[in-house]
């Protein structure tokens, strides 16, 4: 059995994490393929983890397999084994995955990635449970169970002919959906006071914990890392803060500092979710950025010394009216007209507000969601703005 923090993962009070479990304790009794699907980041092996473990098979191996990490041209190979000599570099014979999961469970992560000719013979195994060995002409049977996952939206890999159709269905005898860590709502809390404990015992540090705004943002932050990327959030926090009490101010430092390390490039393996979810964390940055901009622009404008007349270049005969100083401009005009001069916060929230009404394709809702406000505040804020007028 695999230690019960993995299972953690699937911890939490919200009705679809409830509903998850039943499912997965439901088709766990029987030998029944399942496909999990859900964003990176969100436990696909662990709810498959979960699966075997309950189930009658649980003595057994549990093999997972990444398909999107084993080269294409040796997936078959690492699936079905291979013969002495039947390729280069096949020095001995060697037996593959489904081979070592006979009465077991096979985990295929990354379904979608595998290539065509694989998943013929993946379709086979599936039916029959037959398969051979690369190089070789003997048939062997593995009763191996198959749980598959994948990111990608299948079917329209099989209307783009990435896919097999009848792959695809065969697949799909269950699927399981793993909900965004975004969609969760308070299970958020649950699983990092878990992580936090976690992260307490491993690095033998004690944590003061988080203030209520700094519990708030971690409800409205997007997570476009989904489970992994809070748990790896709560392990920087600690160790980097010493255990100090993180406030709203922290953890924005730390959510930028990890946002600049996603890339706005569109990738089409992405759903629309997950780019707005890197937009929204772009926007935060950008937000803090331009904060810290404006201030360093005051600063330097104030601070700035005013050059001496007898520095100034010029021929020698200058007139009176020439060297004269100018008329002396109050100290609080000076300023305003600094002030005047930089973008306002109010300028940048309704250039924040106008960004993401575009990047969701004026679905206000979606855009209330992403900038963490209500619809009806969003509304409010489009009138106080004049936005779309």
């Amino acid at each position: 059995m695999k230690p019960a923090r993995e299972h953690s993962l699937l911890l939490g009070q919200s009705s679809v994490m409830i509903r998850l479990r039943e499912l997965a304790l439901q088709v766990a009794e029987t030998d029944i393929t399942v496909l999990i699907t859900g964003e990176t980041g969100s436990g696909k092996e662990v709810l498959a983890r979960f699966i075997h473990e309950h189930s009658r098979r649980s003595a057994n191996n549990f093999i997972p397999v990444n398909c999107g990490a084993i080269p294409s041209g040796l997936l078959e190979s690492e699936l079905f084994g291979h013969e002495k000599g039947s390729f280069t570099g096949a020095v001995q014979a060697r037996k593959g995955y489904f081979e070592s999961a006979d009465r077991g469970t096979i985990f295929l992560d990354e379904i979608g990635e595998m290539p065509p000719e694989t998943q013929v013979k993946f379709l086979r195994v599936l039916e029959t449970g037959e398969f051979q060995r690369v190089g070789a002409s003997q048939t062997i049977y593995s009763d191996a169970r198959v749980i598959a996952a994948t990111n990608r939206n299948l079917y329209q890999e099989v209307a783009e002919n990435r896919f097999r159709e009848d792959l695809y269905y065969r697949l799909r005898s269950v699927e399981l959906q793993l909900p965004p860590l975004r969609e969760r709502g308070r299970d958020i809390l649950v699983l990092t006071e878990h992580f936090v404990r976690e992260a307490e015992l491993r690095h033998g540090i004690s944590f003061e914990g988080f203030d209520a705004e700094a519990v708030d943002m971690l409800l409205r932050y997007p997570w476009p890392g989904n489970i992994r990327e809070l748990r790896n959030l709560i392990d920087s926090l600690l160790v980097l803060e010493k255990g100090r009490k993180i406030t709203s101010g922290i953890l924005e430092k730390h959510l930028i500092q990890r946002s600049r390390h996603k890339s706005l490039v569109h990738d089409p393996s992405r759903s629309e979710k997950q780019e707005l979810n890197l937009i929204y964390s772009s926007i935060i940055q950008l937000r803090q950025e331009m904060s810290e901009i404006r201030h360093l622009l005051q600063l330097l404008l104030h601070n700035r010394p005013q050059p001496s007349p007898l520095l100034l270049p010029g021929p020698a005969s200058q007139t009176e009216a020439q060297t004269r100083e100018p008329p002396a401009v109050p100290a609080e005009t000076r300023t305003a007209e600094k002030q005047a001069a930089l973008p306002s916060l109010g300028d940048i929230e309704k250039q924040t507000i106008i960004d993401t009404l575009k990047a969701s394709g004026n679905n206000k809702r979606l855009a209330a969601k992403t900038l963490g406000i209500t619809e009806r505040t969003l509304y409010r804020k489009i009138k106080s703005y004049g936005i779309g007028n």
